[in-house]
């Protein structure tokens, strides 16, 4: 997968940067990465299953909120997101010039992670494009876990969520740590099982500590049963459980 990659990037520096560049149009750009994630994806032998990607209405503008347990989860998950979506991705990566302004215009939300003022900064960023009908997928733990179980959450995504006032699409990864585990560059063929769960309307959000709830319960439960934690009840549960922004 790592070579294919790596065969595709200058290809992909040769026709689609300077296109995008001269036109100012990230589409094709934008689908030439998201189908060169994919077939990297099942190069490698890697099997995608989803479940409930039904439940989506291609026509509205969601934030997906996600665990994270591999380097592979992107580009497994970010390809079946119907519509284009954004991301937030480490501030380092916009200081290279051409990658830099390609990530700009394609309204990718630069984040520091360890500056909390930046954070705050980076949510006010990603609610400008959510506002521009352009999808959100956040890994709500901030980092990755190294044993597949829920790290606590990050709050910043769910001050985004209620200042946007967009529904909340929770999703399940289950797989990828067999396939590749943190601080592994290795990636053994199998199948990884990735589950949409049901919307949460604004209407029904309850608050920020209740929408952390809903999230945290939903993705818990499609964990496998070795990961799973047990389910909150309230946001008094919560303690020990979320992060800063």
């Amino acid at each position: 997968m790592l070579g294919f990659w790596a065969a595709l990037l200058p290809l992909v520096a040769v026709v689609a940067f300077p296109w995008t560049l001269i036109t100012g149009n990230i589409n094709f750009l934008y689908r030439a990465g998201m189908w060169g994630a994919w077939t990297g994806v099942r190069l490698a032998g890697i099997r995608v299953r989803t479940i409930g990607l039904d439940k989506l209405d291609a026509a509205r503008t969601y934030i997906f909120m996600s665990n994270h347990v591999s380097n592979i989860d992107p580009p497994l998950l970010l390809p079946l997101i119907p519509r284009r979506t954004s991301v937030m991705a480490k501030k380092e990566l916009f200081s290279y010039p051409l990658l830099g302004r390609a990530m700009r215009m394609g309204s990718l939300v630069p984040v520091d992670r360890g500056n909390r003022d930046a954070g705050i900064a980076a949510v006010r960023s990603a609610a400008e494009v959510i506002q521009q009908g352009i999808n959100m997928t956040i890994y709500v733990e901030g980092h990755r876990s190294l044993d597949g179980r829920l790290l606590p959450f990050k709050k910043g995504p769910f001050y985004l969520a209620t200042e946007c006032n967009v529904p909340v699409a929770p999703v399940t990864i289950a797989g990828s740590h067999y396939i590749m585990p943190k601080r592994r560059f290795a990636i053994r063929p199998g199948t990884v099982n990735v589950t949409f769960h049901d919307p949460i309307e604004p209407k029904d959000f309850g608050g920020r500590e209740c929408l952390m709830v809903k999230v945290r319960n939903a993705i818990n439960s499609a964990l496998p049963a070795e990961f799973q934690q047990p389910d909150l009840q309230t946001a008094k549960d919560l303690t020990g459980q979320q992060g800063v922004v």
